[in-house]
């Protein structure tokens, strides 16, 4: 044999031994040796302590499910025991997660990259401590290691395999304190199986979808805000970390005070917070009580429940709660909603139906519900026994955090029968702490009341504008319990600017300033009805004989000025062929009284006629009318001295009211209605 061929066959016997010496210094080397430098690795790329503490053992094996060069070369598959992952310095606890065992493999070939590639994890007796303190911070979001940080190395995991484990949530900004335990259910149940919350969920996106089964049963108990708060559910066994579309089954059902939230659906991208596809049932005493949970600020209103599609690529920073109903008190509601949080602010759209409204489920909005209610919705606020303005300050503090664009429908409107009021429509706009309900118009008695409304909580105290405008109400049925008002006719119109400042009904009507005005022209009116009015005692009793019959209206016009909540006539009448009617007085909205005084003229001769002025006066909760004393005991007076003195029917004398100048007092009221009604406030 030649000398290059000795030298060639020594090299070869050479590289034999090294590959034989490499292979029995990995089956025999204790790698306990090298858990520093895994510790090391891994503490770089998750940017938290990572230690373990038990034993280490690894043995190799191909993996079957990679290709090309990956499939020929041996991974490393390892087990260790006795693992933590610390927490940061400011958590409570020194570790965000220990495990009784890890088993994973490392992917050979993306070492020589810097990259640790676990594709999969089994973790055993996991136990995970999450925190968030009062100022936000959280101790689940991990900054991972990017290429050129860390010494240079990456992390990729893929899925994450778990059995029984415990978790322990601790979120100061929730006020939420729960212990959650996590078991294997007895049989493995399969996702379509497991009913979504509610029933009637229609969408036009596909349903959540998945193969993986409910593998895990989960139970919790604790507290939010001070409340007991417990939850059950299930889960799926393999968490998919890297992938963004597997997606992970999650049933929940969780009571956390008077909060009732039941969801059954899919999450996708965990690690990335990618996607949330669920079928989601809410209800609670108020829709004020969603806000501390969710972050969305709601309105307070009746008890509440509904039940819909809840889509979510929570990344991007966007849910969408899709075609659900449910219920407000006894009103229905349907609609669409949006929700994003990207953005300066945060921002709510969407748009709201409810087919049969009660009236009543509205007065939490303003605060105008019963105190019983109040305190079910958890406010401290009281109504006072005398008052009826609603006092409940509106919650302003979350106004600037947050925009909404919302437009509701009320069909039909559910009220007592004294109340014509039929449909609602309002379109809310919330911009940088200034609410606007821009418009918000009632149907009325066959006509439309509309406001457009503001409200800036910039202000201290808020500052409230209105401007209303009335169009198109029949008299016949604005009153349509009132029988004497069944023959009326004639439309009323009007316009009110007012301006206020406070934080509730009350206190914004209690300082408003501005006009109103309200005009009726050429209609008709109940003669029986102007008769009694004017205590006209021989009509009444003729009307009552040969029947009542519409009196032509030539007008009816009022006109007031507001300063600092007291609002004055300036002008009140009501003229027909037959009567004029005056009234004067004022409206107080700071004490809630009122004081009005009626006097009615007749035009033409009136036999019997008691004619003396009338009174409105009280409070604005318990109002009372009356005749005034003074001229009714003077015409008394006068009837029994006639009667004393001449023939008994001469004391008929005083109680003929002579006749009034018959012209029609409207032509000069109704130029001077013309002008549109105008706020005094300086603001």
């Amino acid at each position: 044999m030649t000398r290059l061929g000795r030298i060639l066959i020594w090299i070869v016997v050479a590289i034999v031994a090294l590959l034989i010496a490499f292979i029995l210094f990995i089956a025999l080397f204790d790698w306990n040796r090298a858990r520093p430098w895994i510790d090391q690795r891994v503490s770089s790329s998750l940017g938290r302590p990572f230690a373990i503490n038990g034993d280490l053992s690894l043995h190799w094996s191909r993996n079957s499910d990679s290709g090309g060069l990956a499939h020929w070369v041996p991974w490393p598959r390892l087990t260790a025991h006795d693992i933590t992952i610390g927490n940061p310095a400011w958590a409570r606890q020194p570790h965000f997660a220990t495990l009784q065992e890890i088993r994973f493999s490392i992917e050979p070939l993306a070492l020589i990259g810097h990259t640790i590639s676990i594709p999969s994890l089994k973790l055993v007796g996991p136990s995970v401590d999450i925190e968030r303190d009062k100022k936000g911070r959280d101790n689940w979001s991990f900054r991972f290691a990017q290429p050129g940080g860390g010494g240079g190395w990456k992390l990729h995991l893929g899925d994450v395999a778990f059995d029984a484990g415990k978790i322990r949530i601790d979120d100061d900004k929730l006020a939420l304190h729960m212990n959650v335990v996590v078991k294997p259910l007895r049989n493995v149940i399969p996702f379509d199986q497991v009913s979504p919350p509610g029933s009637g969920v229609k969408s036009s996106a596909p349903p959540p979808q998945t193969s993986e089964p409910y593998w895990f049963g989960w139970t919790a108990d604790g507290t939010w805000r001070g409340a007991k708060a417990t939850g059950n559910g299930k889960i799926g066994s393999v968490l998919a970390v890297s992938s963004a579309s597997l997606p992970f089954p999650v049933q929940a059902d969780l009571r956390l005070a008077d909060v009732h939230i039941a969801l059954t659906g899919t999450l996708t991208d965990p690690m990335h917070l990618g996607g949330l596809d669920m079928y989601l049932k809410m209800s609670a005493a108020s829709m004020s009580h969603l806000e501390p949970l969710t972050g969305v600020v709601l309105p307070a209103t009746s008890p509440f429940t509904t039940n819909g599609r809840l889509i979510a690529r929570i990344h991007q920073g966007v849910f969408r709660y899709q075609d659900f109903d449910g219920k407000v008190g006894r009103s229905d509601l349907h609609g669409n909603m949006k929700y994003t949080t990207s953005g300066p602010r945060p921002k709510l759209e969407g748009k709201l139906t409810s087919n049969a409204l009660y009236l009543a489920d509205l007065a939490p909005l303003i605060g105008a519900d019963s105190n019983a209610a109040k305190a079910r919705r958890g406010e401290s606020q009281k109504q006072p026994a005398d008052k009826l303005l609603p006092v409940e300050p509106f919650d302003t503090a979350r106004w600037p955090h947050m925009d909404a664009d919302v437009r509701f429908t009320g069909r039909r409107i559910v009220r007592k029968a004294a109340l014509p009021v039929n449909d609602l429509s309002a379109h809310v706009l919330l911009h940088e702490g200034v609410l606007k309900v821009d418009p918000v118009r009632l149907g009325v008695a066959g006509g439309t009341i509309e406001a457009h409304i503001l409200l800036n909580s910039h202000a201290d105290p808020m500052h409230g504008k209105a401007d209303l405008s009335v169009r198109h109400l029949q008299l016949r049925k604005l009153f349509p319990t009132v029988k004497l008002m069944n023959t009326s006719l004639g439309q009323i119109n009007g316009d009110a600017a007012l301006t206020g400042d406070g934080d509730s009904v009350a206190t914004l009507l209690g300082t408003s300033e501005g006009e109103a005005k309200l005009l009726v022209n050429n209609g008709t009116v109940s003669k029986l009805l102007l008769e009694e009015i004017g205590l006209n005692v021989g009509n009444i009793i003729v009307i009552k004989l040969v029947g009542d019959e519409p009196e032509p209206l030539n007008c009816a016009a009022a006109d007031f000025v507001a300063k600092d909540g007291v609002w004055k006539s300036r002008l009140f009448l009501i003229d027909t062929g037959t009567m004029t009617i005056k009234v004067d007085g004022a409206l107080d909205f700071k004490k809630e009284t009122l004081d009005f005084t009626i006097h009615p003229h007749s035009k033409g001769v009136r036999v019997l006629s008691l004619r003396s002025p009338l009174y409105l006066r009280g409070t604005l909760k318990h109002p009372h009318g009356g005749v005034e004393p003074g001229p009714l005991l003077a015409r008394g007076v006068g009837a029994a001295v006639l009667g004393t003195i001449a023939a008994p029917i001469a004391a008929l004398a005083a109680l003929i009211a002579p006749s009034k100048d018959n012209e029609n007092a409207c032509a000069g009221v109704i130029a001077k209605m013309r002008t549109p009604a105008k706020t005094h406030s300086a603001r």
